[in-house]
């Protein structure tokens, strides 16, 4: 009977200290892809940033001037035009370029065929 009662309280010793110790264990966290740290690779990440930032307040790259080319086509810029897309790309740092594209389209402004290349560079 001894050796019942003995048995009996280690399996309940070694049940407690199994529990315990899973207690412990975490499972790794799983992180999803925020807007900042979206890198343009999975399209997922892409559309879910475009949606939140349309939520948003417009954020202006100080180019309020490219707004009178709302609804225009990409190909029908004069390279004089296109040069005033450049001047703002040229003095944005390269990790604004992906949020100054966002917000172009959401102010429904398309960036001109002639510096979409410049722009796609600066992207990645």
């Amino acid at each position: 009977m001894t050796i019942f009662i003995v048995c009996i309280a280690l399996l309940i010793f070694f049940y407690v200290l199994y529990t315990i110790g899973r207690r412990h264990v975490s499972a790794p966290v799983q992180t999803a892809p925020s807007c900042g740290t979206c890198d343009g690779h999975d399209s997922r990440c892409e559309q879910e940033c475009m949606m939140e930032a349309a939520t948003k307040d417009i954020v202006y790259f100080d180019d309020e001037e490219l707004d009178h080319y709302r609804g225009r086509p990409s190909d029908s810029y004069t390279d004089e035009e296109a040069e005033e897309f450049r001047e703002v790309l040229f003095t944005m740092r390269p990790d604004e370029t992906r949020e100054w594209n966002r917000s172009l389209i959401l102010r429904g402004v398309n960036v001109p065929d002639q510096v979409k290349d410049e722009l796609t560079m600066l992207m990645e």
